[in-house]
């Protein structure tokens, strides 16, 4: 049989090798290696062992081996730690307290060390630069300032902070689900409003207290200035004024981390917070204490009424129409009638009880300077307080207006979810019923309804946002006759 064309194995030149007589000789053979064996080098899964064909050469082989198992280990690595940082991710994300806790047993485990006033850990959580008394006196304790209560605001900042996130997930929002608030937004809101009042239903009646102690009470603005400058305070008149501080500054992290969803007056917002941190921080500094507690007071108290009107209204509650009504009387009383008194003062009284000079030396800030600070201040804080009571009044006008219509609030963007709408339809609180405004939405006349069909039929040219007639075909139109 004639293989024509053919050349089978063994090839032709060991065939003519074989005829010839001449031996084959040992030589090796050089393999060329094909495209595709490159990728082989990339599979993950056999970078642990050699080639059968490079069997031969072991130093070769171990050495690509282990070039090539260093770097899925350098990968791996970096995986892990990845993937570590997306868990903790998620864990923080889900349990917001969790961070804030830590760092909070971290300074008081560095403080536990060495429990002593020489420990600097021990700043972030007493008080400090206590004076000693005078001998045979059994006054409580003065207390002067300085820079190590930058580290005691720091740290209640913090601890106020999981305070907040701690009690809002696992005391309030149980809460917001027993008094059946199913929307994620409104359980936010609920939340958000629930703490504030609680921090404020404390520090509300406790600064009423403190400021008892003190010449300024009640709103007494001529012992504001008189005996100036106040460099020393009691324990918990210090306490009261640092805490506080530490309250604003978490509120301003709040905003500026985007916490709370913002409202349409969220750069009003950012303005009375910097305005508050600036009052918080000038007064403390320059011995205008007594001026500061009479201010906390007035907001602390008006803000607590604001807040639970909304939690209120939140609950539906048929005490929202009197409560707001008082509530508006006591923002009216304390934000602006007794910050304008003080504000008065400011221009009045400021320049002539006490000295009026500044003095470096003996921390004599009373002076002119001062004064256009302070006059500035208060009267952008006012101006923003004459805004948002403008506000509320027209939301009381239009809530008397709607005949107990429960208004929204105006600085807010709640909108209902799908859930929420769901919800209100299945309770039958969508105003009638349910299913007949189901059927009377979903019935077309003649006319909408040849629309409708001629619409799916072909696609709409749109011009400017509405869609241009389309001229039939003469086909079409003699169809239709």
């Amino acid at each position: 049989m004639t293989q024509s064309g053919l050349e089978p194995f063994p090839r032709y030149q060991i065939l003519a090798s074989l005829s010839t007589g001449n031996p084959i000789r040992s030589k090796p053979v050089t393999l060329r290696r094909g495209k595709s064996s490159g990728i082989r080098s990339g599979l993950p899964g056999e970078s642990d062992a050699a080639a059968i064909t490079t069997l031969s050469s072991p130093s070769t082989s171990s050495t690509h081996t282990r070039n090539i198992s260093d770097k899925p280990a350098h990968r791996l690595k970096r995986r892990t730690v990845k993937s570590t940082f997306s868990k903790w991710k998620c864990i923080s994300l889900r349990y917001t307290w969790l961070n804030p806790l830590i760092i909070c047993l971290i300074v008081i485990s560095l403080y536990l060390v060495n429990p002593s006033s020489s420990n600097p850990a021990a700043a972030a959580l007493f008080l400090s630069y206590a004076l000693p008394r005078e001998p045979g006196s059994d006054a409580p304790i003065q207390y002067g300032k300085g820079a190590r209560d930058f580290a005691f605001v720091g740290f209640y900042t913090i601890a106020l902070s999981f305070t907040r996130e701690f009690l809002m997930q696992c005391v309030i929002r149980p809460i917001a689900l027993k008094c059946r608030i199913r929307s994620r937004h409104k359980q936010s809101r609920f939340m958000e409003q629930f703490y504030t009042a609680i921090y404020l239903g404390i520090a509300g009646p406790f600064g009423l207290w403190v400021m008892s102690g003190t010449p300024v009470w009640y709103f007494n603005t001529m012992a504001m200035y008189s005996g100036f400058p106040h460099r020393t305070h009691e324990a918990v008149f210090k306490v009261y004024y640092l805490v506080q501080a530490s309250y604003w500054a978490q509120q301003m992290l709040v905003l500026l981390l985007g916490l709370e969803k913002p409202r349409k007056d969220y750069k009003e917002l950012v303005a009375h917070h910097f305005i508050t941190l600036s009052l918080i921080w000038l007064s403390y500094r320059f011995h205008f204490t007594y001026m500061g507690i009479a201010v906390y007071v007035t907001h602390d108290i008006s803000d607590f009424f604001i807040v639970t009107s909304k939690i209120l209204s939140y609950l539906d509650s048929i005490l929202v129409g009197p409560y707001y009504f008082t509530f508006l009387c006591i923002w009216a009383y304390l934000r602006h009638y007794l910050n304008l008194k003080i504000l008065y003062s400011v221009l009045t009284e400021f320049p002539t009880v006490g000295p009026f000079e500044l003095n470096w030396e003996t921390q004599q800030y009373k002076c002119w300077i001062s004064q256009a600070i302070t006059f500035a201040l208060l009267a952008a804080l006012q101006a923003l307080n004459l805004f948002w009571f403008f506000l509320l009044c027209r939301m009381g006008y239009r809530f008397v207006a709607s005949w107990g219509q429960v208004a929204e609030d105006e600085r807010s963007e709640y909108e209902d979810s799908e859930e929420e709408i769901e919800d209100e339809k299945k309770s039958g609180k969508t105003g009638g019923d349910t299913a007949s405004g189901a059927a009377g939405a979903l019935k077309l006349d003649g006319a909408a309804a040849k629309a409708n069909g001629e619409a799916n039929g072909m696609p709409k040219v749109m011009l400017n946002g509405k869609p241009v007639p389309r001229t039939p075909s003469p086909a079409m139109a003699n169809a239709g006759e």
